[in-house]
Protein backbone atom coordinates (compact mmCIF):
# COMPACT_ATOMS: atom_id res chain seq x y z
CA UNK A 1 0.00 0.00 0.00
CA UNK A 2 0.95 3.62 -0.54
CA UNK A 3 0.16 6.41 1.36
CA UNK A 4 -2.24 9.20 0.19
CA UNK A 5 -1.11 12.28 -0.76
CA UNK A 6 -2.35 15.45 1.25
CA UNK A 7 -3.03 18.01 -1.61
CA UNK A 8 -5.13 18.05 -4.77
CA UNK A 9 -6.16 14.78 -6.82
CA UNK A 10 -3.92 13.07 -9.31
CA UNK A 11 -5.81 11.22 -11.41
CA UNK A 12 -3.92 8.71 -14.32
CA UNK A 13 -5.56 8.07 -17.16
CA UNK A 14 -4.31 5.29 -19.66
CA UNK A 15 -5.57 6.08 -22.45
CA UNK A 16 -5.28 6.36 -26.75
CA UNK A 17 -9.41 6.54 -27.06
CA UNK A 18 -11.84 9.06 -27.79
CA UNK A 19 -13.08 8.28 -24.33
CA UNK A 20 -10.18 9.00 -22.73
CA UNK A 21 -9.63 12.41 -24.66
CA UNK A 22 -12.77 13.23 -23.36
CA UNK A 23 -12.41 12.52 -19.64
CA UNK A 24 -9.04 14.49 -19.39
CA UNK A 25 -10.68 17.35 -21.24
CA UNK A 26 -13.70 16.78 -18.35
CA UNK A 27 -11.12 16.07 -15.54
CA UNK A 28 -8.86 19.39 -16.33
CA UNK A 29 -12.14 21.76 -16.26
CA UNK A 30 -11.62 21.25 -12.38
CA UNK A 31 -8.61 23.53 -11.02
CA UNK A 32 -7.94 21.12 -8.03
CA UNK A 33 -7.14 17.82 -9.87
CA UNK A 34 -4.06 17.29 -11.74
CA UNK A 35 -4.73 15.03 -14.41
CA UNK A 36 -1.98 12.81 -16.35
CA UNK A 37 -2.46 10.91 -19.47
CA UNK A 38 -0.73 7.97 -19.98
CA UNK A 39 -0.04 6.65 -24.08
CA UNK A 40 1.99 3.70 -25.11
CA UNK A 41 3.70 5.56 -28.29
CA UNK A 42 2.50 2.86 -30.62
CA UNK A 43 0.44 5.23 -32.90
CA UNK A 44 2.68 8.02 -34.73
CA UNK A 45 -0.48 10.97 -34.40
CA UNK A 46 -1.55 10.51 -31.18
CA UNK A 47 -4.67 12.85 -30.89
CA UNK A 48 -4.30 16.04 -28.54
CA UNK A 49 -4.68 15.74 -24.92
CA UNK A 50 -5.68 18.38 -21.97
CA UNK A 51 -3.52 18.15 -19.04
CA UNK A 52 -0.43 16.34 -18.39
CA UNK A 53 1.08 13.63 -20.94
CA UNK A 54 3.74 10.87 -20.70
CA UNK A 55 4.70 8.45 -23.18
CA UNK A 56 6.11 4.91 -23.19
CA UNK A 57 5.21 1.74 -21.01
CA UNK A 58 5.44 1.49 -17.37
CA UNK A 59 7.28 -1.72 -17.00
CA UNK A 60 4.16 -4.26 -16.48
CA UNK A 61 2.10 -4.42 -13.56
CA UNK A 62 4.85 -3.65 -11.06
CA UNK A 63 6.54 -0.83 -13.06
CA UNK A 64 2.86 0.95 -12.51
CA UNK A 65 2.41 -0.02 -9.08
CA UNK A 66 5.96 1.90 -8.20
CA UNK A 67 4.85 5.15 -10.52
CA UNK A 68 1.58 5.33 -9.36
CA UNK A 69 3.47 5.46 -6.03
CA UNK A 70 6.24 8.01 -6.82
CA UNK A 71 3.41 9.86 -8.57
CA UNK A 72 1.08 9.93 -5.46
CA UNK A 73 -1.73 9.17 -7.91
CA UNK A 74 -5.32 8.75 -6.43
CA UNK A 75 -7.21 7.24 -8.69
CA UNK A 76 -6.40 5.30 -11.93
CA UNK A 77 -8.77 4.88 -14.76
CA UNK A 78 -8.03 2.39 -17.69
CA UNK A 79 -8.94 4.08 -20.70
CA UNK A 80 -7.55 2.10 -23.19
CA UNK A 81 -8.58 0.20 -26.22
CA UNK A 82 -11.02 -2.76 -25.45
CA UNK A 83 -8.16 -5.17 -27.24
CA UNK A 84 -5.49 -3.65 -24.91
CA UNK A 85 -5.89 -6.63 -23.17
CA UNK A 86 -2.01 -7.14 -21.07
CA UNK A 87 -2.19 -3.36 -20.16
CA UNK A 88 -5.94 -3.23 -18.69
CA UNK A 89 -4.40 -6.95 -16.62
CA UNK A 90 -1.56 -4.94 -15.26
CA UNK A 91 -3.45 -2.09 -14.09
CA UNK A 92 -6.01 -4.20 -12.58
CA UNK A 93 -2.83 -5.89 -10.77
CA UNK A 94 -1.59 -2.24 -9.90
CA UNK A 95 -4.83 -1.28 -8.43
CA UNK A 96 -5.10 -4.18 -5.95
CA UNK A 97 -1.25 -4.18 -5.03
CA UNK A 98 -1.34 -0.47 -4.41
CA UNK A 99 -5.19 0.18 -3.17
CA UNK A 100 -5.71 2.50 -5.44
CA UNK A 101 -9.19 2.90 -7.05
CA UNK A 102 -9.51 1.97 -10.13
CA UNK A 103 -12.20 1.70 -13.35
CA UNK A 104 -12.21 0.41 -16.86
CA UNK A 105 -13.71 3.21 -19.35
CA UNK A 106 -15.19 0.39 -21.75
CA UNK A 107 -17.43 1.50 -24.52
CA UNK A 108 -20.43 -1.14 -25.03
CA UNK A 109 -19.66 -3.48 -27.98
CA UNK A 110 -21.71 -3.06 -30.99
CA UNK A 111 -24.49 -5.62 -31.54
CA UNK A 112 -25.85 -7.45 -34.82
CA UNK A 113 -29.15 -5.89 -36.16
CA UNK A 114 -31.67 -7.38 -38.76
CA UNK A 115 -30.32 -7.89 -42.25
CA UNK A 116 -26.41 -7.86 -40.53
CA UNK A 117 -24.60 -11.03 -41.58
CA UNK A 118 -22.22 -11.60 -38.67
CA UNK A 119 -19.80 -14.33 -37.85
CA UNK A 120 -18.87 -13.75 -34.54
CA UNK A 121 -15.50 -15.19 -33.29
CA UNK A 122 -12.97 -15.07 -30.48
CA UNK A 123 -9.58 -14.53 -31.91
CA UNK A 124 -7.70 -13.16 -35.25
CA UNK A 125 -6.76 -17.16 -35.76
CA UNK A 126 -10.67 -17.82 -35.75
CA UNK A 127 -11.05 -15.45 -38.15
CA UNK A 128 -8.94 -16.39 -40.87
CA UNK A 129 -10.30 -20.01 -40.75
CA UNK A 130 -13.61 -18.66 -40.88
CA UNK A 131 -12.87 -16.39 -44.50
CA UNK A 132 -12.22 -19.34 -46.67
CA UNK A 133 -15.77 -19.69 -48.72
CA UNK A 134 -16.83 -16.41 -47.46
CA UNK A 135 -15.32 -14.55 -50.45
CA UNK A 136 -12.37 -13.57 -52.15
CA UNK A 137 -11.61 -9.92 -51.45
CA UNK A 138 -11.14 -9.09 -47.73
CA UNK A 139 -11.41 -5.60 -46.08
CA UNK A 140 -9.53 -6.58 -42.72
CA UNK A 141 -9.93 -3.50 -40.07
CA UNK A 142 -8.30 -5.07 -37.41
CA UNK A 143 -5.50 -2.87 -37.04
CA UNK A 144 -1.76 -3.09 -37.79
CA UNK A 145 -1.11 -5.76 -35.82
CA UNK A 146 -2.23 -9.04 -35.69
CA UNK A 147 -1.86 -9.80 -39.43
CA UNK A 148 0.36 -12.85 -39.47
CA UNK A 149 -2.98 -14.67 -38.94
CA UNK A 150 -4.42 -14.39 -42.05
CA UNK A 151 -0.24 -14.64 -43.66
CA UNK A 152 -1.20 -18.07 -44.63
CA UNK A 153 -4.35 -17.30 -46.87
CA UNK A 154 -2.54 -16.84 -50.34
CA UNK A 155 -5.62 -17.56 -52.28
CA UNK A 156 -7.33 -14.56 -50.49
CA UNK A 157 -6.91 -10.81 -51.99
CA UNK A 158 -6.39 -8.20 -48.77
CA UNK A 159 -6.79 -4.41 -48.11
CA UNK A 160 -5.50 -3.36 -45.05
CA UNK A 161 -6.68 -0.36 -43.02
CA UNK A 162 -5.28 0.96 -40.62
CA UNK A 163 -4.28 4.41 -38.73
CA UNK A 164 -0.04 3.50 -39.20
CA UNK A 165 1.79 0.91 -41.54
CA UNK A 166 1.13 -2.49 -40.72
CA UNK A 167 3.67 -4.65 -39.47
CA UNK A 168 4.65 -7.98 -41.17
CA UNK A 169 4.20 -10.79 -41.93
CA UNK A 170 1.27 -10.37 -44.01
CA UNK A 171 -0.72 -11.74 -46.51
CA UNK A 172 1.16 -11.97 -49.69
CA UNK A 173 -1.61 -10.00 -51.99
CA UNK A 174 -2.42 -7.09 -49.49
CA UNK A 175 -3.42 -3.81 -50.34
CA UNK A 176 -2.66 -1.28 -47.41
CA UNK A 177 -4.70 2.06 -47.22
CA UNK A 178 -3.80 4.20 -44.73
CA UNK A 179 -7.16 6.34 -42.61
CA UNK A 180 -7.98 7.37 -39.38
CA UNK A 181 -11.82 7.58 -38.98
CA UNK A 182 -14.23 8.67 -38.20
CA UNK A 183 -15.72 7.22 -41.38
CA UNK A 184 -19.10 7.74 -43.06
CA UNK A 185 -21.83 5.25 -44.14
CA UNK A 186 -21.64 6.55 -47.45
CA UNK A 187 -18.00 6.92 -47.21
CA UNK A 188 -18.06 3.24 -46.18
CA UNK A 189 -20.17 2.14 -48.81
CA UNK A 190 -18.65 3.22 -52.00
CA UNK A 191 -14.91 1.88 -50.47
CA UNK A 192 -16.16 -1.06 -50.50
CA UNK A 193 -18.15 -1.48 -54.09
CA UNK A 194 -14.83 0.52 -55.03
CA UNK A 195 -12.66 -2.03 -54.05
CA UNK A 196 -15.06 -4.98 -55.07
CA UNK A 197 -14.85 -6.11 -51.33
CA UNK A 198 -16.74 -9.73 -50.84
CA UNK A 199 -16.39 -9.76 -46.83
CA UNK A 200 -15.18 -7.65 -44.06
CA UNK A 201 -13.33 -8.63 -41.35
CA UNK A 202 -13.66 -6.27 -37.78
CA UNK A 203 -12.70 -6.16 -34.21
CA UNK A 204 -15.61 -5.17 -31.89
CA UNK A 205 -14.43 -2.21 -30.88
CA UNK A 206 -17.51 -0.59 -30.11
CA UNK A 207 -16.33 2.84 -31.38
CA UNK A 208 -19.07 5.27 -33.32
CA UNK A 209 -16.05 7.10 -35.59
CA UNK A 210 -16.02 2.91 -37.06
CA UNK A 211 -19.25 1.97 -36.78
CA UNK A 212 -20.28 3.37 -40.34
CA UNK A 213 -18.75 0.23 -41.85
CA UNK A 214 -20.57 -2.39 -40.27
CA UNK A 215 -23.94 -0.20 -41.74
CA UNK A 216 -22.29 -0.25 -45.11
CA UNK A 217 -21.94 -4.13 -44.93
CA UNK A 218 -25.63 -4.28 -44.07
CA UNK A 219 -26.53 -2.42 -47.51
CA UNK A 220 -24.26 -4.50 -49.30
CA UNK A 221 -25.35 -7.68 -47.58
CA UNK A 222 -21.55 -8.02 -47.39
CA UNK A 223 -20.30 -11.25 -44.49
CA UNK A 224 -18.72 -9.54 -41.61
CA UNK A 225 -16.31 -11.28 -39.02
CA UNK A 226 -16.87 -10.02 -35.89
CA UNK A 227 -13.87 -10.95 -33.30
CA UNK A 228 -15.06 -10.50 -29.78
CA UNK A 229 -13.23 -9.11 -27.18
CA UNK A 230 -11.00 -10.43 -24.67
CA UNK A 231 -12.72 -11.07 -20.82
CA UNK A 232 -11.65 -8.55 -18.88
CA UNK A 233 -9.65 -9.48 -15.30
CA UNK A 234 -12.14 -10.84 -12.32
CA UNK A 235 -13.96 -8.12 -10.44
CA UNK A 236 -12.67 -4.82 -12.01
CA UNK A 237 -15.17 -2.47 -11.98
CA UNK A 238 -16.28 -1.65 -15.49
CA UNK A 239 -18.09 1.96 -16.46
CA UNK A 240 -19.12 2.60 -20.73
CA UNK A 241 -18.98 6.38 -20.48
CA UNK A 242 -17.10 9.57 -19.43
CA UNK A 243 -19.75 9.91 -16.79
CA UNK A 244 -19.01 6.80 -15.07
CA UNK A 245 -15.87 7.74 -14.26
CA UNK A 246 -16.95 10.99 -13.08
CA UNK A 247 -19.37 9.60 -11.15
CA UNK A 248 -17.25 7.86 -9.10
CA UNK A 249 -14.96 10.91 -8.63
CA UNK A 250 -17.93 12.11 -7.07
CA UNK A 251 -18.52 15.13 -9.34
CA UNK A 252 -20.65 16.42 -11.73
CA UNK A 253 -20.18 15.30 -15.59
Amino acid sequence: MCPRPMWSRHILILGGTTEARGLAAALTAHPDLRVTTSLAGRVSRPGAVEGDVRIGGFGGADGLADWLCAEQVDFLVDATHPFAESITENAARAGRATGIPTVVLRRPGWRPGPGDRWYEVGSLDEAAAALPGLGHRVFLTTGRLGLAAFAHLSDLRFVVRSVDPPEPPMPAHTDVLLARGPFTVEGESSLLRELDIDVLVTKDSGADATSAKLTAARRLALPVVVVGRPPLPEGVDVVPDVAGVLERLGLAP
